[in-house]
Order: structure tokens, then sequence, then C-alpha cells
């Protein structure tokens, strides 16, 4: 279990990365936050620079945490966060496959992130290795509650603005 733990760790956070980097700096093919900001105002999440940002560091912060295996109730959260705004403010309309653009991708990452907030990072972790790992169901449960009312913050700032 160690080595499978880490391993999924270290895929979903490192991914997490390069997708919060092609928001934060234009990495892998990514808009920047120009771009990105431009296509968050054009889906009605304002300010469009504000909301770029707080994703982009969701997503590299969370997904480096993640891989690390640090701060995982905290890591999951900022991950969780991401896709619940993913979630209802992109792929919601398009049902849940992907191949329609749904959101079926944000359900699974979703669940992985829950599941290594309810199991712990494991012992190949940096949690394990400074004596701070939590995990259980009501760590993984408040750290996806946590994620979905910031996302709900985030849709409520932008609906006020629009």
């Amino acid at each position: 279990m160690k080595i499978g733990m880490a391993a999924l760790r270290l895929v979903v956070g490192l991914l997490f990365v390069g997708h919060g980097m092609q928001k934060l700096a234009g990495w892998f093919g990514g808009g920047g936050i120009e771009g990105t900001a431009a296509g968050f105002e054009s889906m009605g999440l304002k300010p469009g620079r504000d909301n770029a940002v707080a994703a982009g560091v969701s997503e590299a912060g969370g997904g480096a945490l993640l891989a690390a295996g640090l701060a995982t109730p905290l890591a999951t959260t900022m991950i969780s966060g991401a896709m619940g705004s993913a979630f209802y403010h992109v792929h919601k309309p398009n049902g849940p496959w992907v191949t329609k653009g749904g959101w079926e991708y944000n359900a699974v990452l979703t669940a992985a992130v829950f599941a290594v907030a309810a199991a712990g990072p494991g012992k190949l972790s940096l949690d394990h290795a400074l004596g701070i790992e939590r995990s259980g169901a009501g760590v993984a449960l408040g750290a996806l509650g946590a994620g979905v009312l910031g996302s709900a913050a985030v849709a409520a700032r932008a609906k006020s603005l629009a």
C-alpha cells in the first residue's frame, strides 16, 4: 500500500501542478493569467483575474502539497474546491460524460483526493515523516465540505459582481 498511495499522490498531484501552472504561467499550452482571466470572464466568473489566480494557486499549490504528502487535508480541500468550481461553471450543463465536455473527470479526481484524505497520505509522505498525518472519514468529509464551500463562495462573489 505504501507505493500505491505514493503513486496516486504523485500522479494526481503533479498533474494538478501542471494544470495550475497553465493558468498561472501559461506553461504546457495554457493561457497564463491573462488568457485564463478572459476565459473566466466569458463564463461569468468575475473578476476574471482574481479567479484565475485563485484557481491556479489552488491547483498548483494543492497539487504540490498532495504530491509531497504534506498538509494533505489542505491539499485535498484546495483540489476539491477547484474541481467544484470546474464542475459548476464549466462542465455541469454538459452532463456527465467527458466526450461531451461533461464532469466525469472532475468527479474522478474529487473522489481520488477524497480517498487520499480518508486513507491518509501513507508512510511515504512528509505528513507521516513529520508526525502530522491526519486521515479518516471526518477529515475527508471536512476537506470535501470546505472545498465545496469555497467553490460556492467563488460562485456567489461572481454572481454579485455580474
